[in-house]
């Protein structure tokens, strides 16, 4: 990860950062949400390919490895250095797409575009959810 730009607006900063080949996607964007001290993020986009995947399917158990070359074709979520939280979709070469909750393993092939916002005046906590039994993301005023 290199040639981080950041640009602030009303609504907040924008990060966009392009990866390289061999980078692991996720702990990138943790990186950078580390590096960048963001408090509360989303991504925006995220343009590019994998030479190899791993996400977690909707059971919120079971972690899946994607062997395959896959093209990025959505990448959705909340950033910060407490925690991000991803979704991923993922085009196959005959064109089949899968998807799930991002996993560290998701590997960059040759590169990939990502744009995250941080978000002005709201950071992100963890907080126990009785209800649910995780951890959930609660979003607070800054």
């Amino acid at each position: 990860m290199d040639h981080t730009i950041s640009s602030a607006t009303g609504a907040g900063t924008f990060h966009c950062v392009r990866l390289h080949r061999g980078d692991d996607l996720l702990l990138s964007i943790r990186a950078l949400a580390k590096d960048k001290h963001i408090a509360a993020g989303i991504v925006l986009s995220a343009v590019g390919c994998i030479s190899r995947g791993r996400v977690r399917d909707a059971s919120g158990i079971t972690i899946r490895e994607i062997p395959d070359h896959c093209e990025v074709v959505s990448l959705n979520g909340t950033v910060s250095e407490q925690r991000c939280h991803l979704h991923i979709a993922l085009s196959r070469e005959d064109l089949s797409t899968i998807g799930g909750h991002l996993c560290p393993g998701c590997i960059i092939n040759t590169t990939c575009e990502l744009v995250i916002l941080e978000l002005s005046g709201i950071s992100i906590a963890v907080e126990q959810d009785p209800e649910t039994g995780y951890d959930e993301l609660i979003f607070q005023e800054a």
